[in-house]
């Protein structure tokens, strides 16, 4: 396949069901220790938009600080005022709580690239909210899938205090069979692990589970290879992703993670997204960035086929998912979270760059425990 082909594969192109430009609002962190991640949500978001070559989307983007306050006014403002008839962007699932139910309580569709927290996945789905990502515990529990596996008896785990933290936590004792040596809920944003890698170094755990997004990733596994603590480092590619590794450098080196893409996830339309997201943006992207193209390119797929504001018909064209996702197989499942694949990864130093390798499928079809809560059908 030429890349003129490869690209052309991720988008519809048909022209979209409406003359007039349906408008998007992203909201997303573009500044403090989550701006990397923002970054990459909105940089993917937009090259899909580009590669399309149509003027379908009309994208108006703000940054949340990472405040839940800010984002739930800004997305008020994006509605009432720039009359957005989709919303999306946001990355942390706190934020996600207080924006989504806002949102949709006022009929209008939100796509989440991220956040996937539980409440949103049983009794409280919602016709108007979509998934593209995940569901939060998703990823880990194929984590706790591979220590049980591999021998891990004793593992340590930690997370931030919020709802995505408590997800990762939960969803890694879910498939986990051995003892919890000990389990520590950090502080959101925090930088500084000296007490908690103490603990873990008292604890007679034989590996470590983290669950920690962005800037506290960067942190704490920097700290952590520093500690001398010999122990396996697992985690997820929230944690080890692109988008953190090169603040990480070679302490990242050997951490196996779990996600449900990576940059050599071999198939077409991965390789034309791997290559055109480099060639714009002169960088790998991360998983983030894998979830917000295919968010874009969701949307753009039921714009093609539907008019936003026939919300039946709609939410019929996002349902039926009728793209070429990064990640391969995608489809949605009865609460509109995505059922996909997860595999397992190791980061390694690849010709020079900190990335991630694929070591192989942990989780065939996935869906998450949720969705028999749902009422939807």
């Amino acid at each position: 396949m030429t890349m003129t082909a490869g690209l052309s594969a991720l988008v519809l192109g048909a022209g979209a069901a409406s003359a007039d430009p349906v408008t998007v609002g992203l909201i997303t962190t573009l500044s403090g220790g989550g701006a990397g991640i923002g970054t990459d949500i909105r940089d993917a978001f937009q090259l899909a938009l580009d590669l399309n070559g149509g003027d379908q989307i009309h994208l108006v983007v703000e940054d949340d600080g990472q405040r839940p306050e800010q984002a739930v006014q800004i997305a008020d403002r994006m509605i009432q005022a720039e009359h957005a008839q989709i919303l999306t962007g946001i990355i942390w699932s706190n934020l996600a709580m207080a924006v989504v139910p806002a949102v949709t309580a006022q009929d209008v569709f939100y796509i989440s690239p991220n956040a996937g927290p539980s409440a949103l996945a049983g009794a409280g789905c919602n016709p108007f909210y979509f998934n593209a990502a995940w569901q939060n515990d998703m990823l880990h529990e194929a984590a706790g899938a591979y220590a049980a596996d591999h021998g891990m008896t004793h593992t340590f785990i930690l997370a931030p205090n919020y709802p995505a933290g408590t997800d990762a936590l939960t969803g890694f004792k879910r498939r986990y069979t051995g003892e919890v040596a000990g389990e520590i809920y950090t502080q959101l944003g925090q930088t500084d692990y000296a007490a908690e890698i103490a603990q873990i170094r008292a604890s007679g755990a034989d590996s470590v589970f983290i669950f920690l997004p962005g800037g506290m990733g960067i942190s704490f596994v920097r700290q952590y290879a520093q500690s001398g603590v010999d122990l396996p480092l697992i985690s997820t590619a929230f944690t080890v992703g692109q988008d953190s590794l090169p603040g990480m450098g070679e302490a990242a080196l050997g951490v196996v993670n779990a996600g449900q893409w990576s940059p050599d996830l071999d198939n077409a339309a991965n390789a034309a997204f791997v290559a055109a997201f480099r060639a714009a943006y002169g960088r790998t992207p991360s998983l983030y960035a894998s979830q917000s193209f295919d968010t874009a390119n969701l949307i753009l797929s039921a714009v093609a086929a539907a008019d936003v504001n026939d919300t039946d018909a709609f939410r019929a064209a996002l349902r039926a998912a009728d793209f070429a996702s990064v990640r391969g197989a995608f489809r949605f499942g009865n609460n509109q979270h995505p059922i996909q694949n997860v595999y397992m990864r190791e980061v390694v130093n690849a010709d020079g760059e900190i990335t991630n390798r694929l070591l192989g499928l942990a989780i065939t079809d996935y869906q998450d425990v949720y969705a028999s809560q749902c009422a939807m059908q």
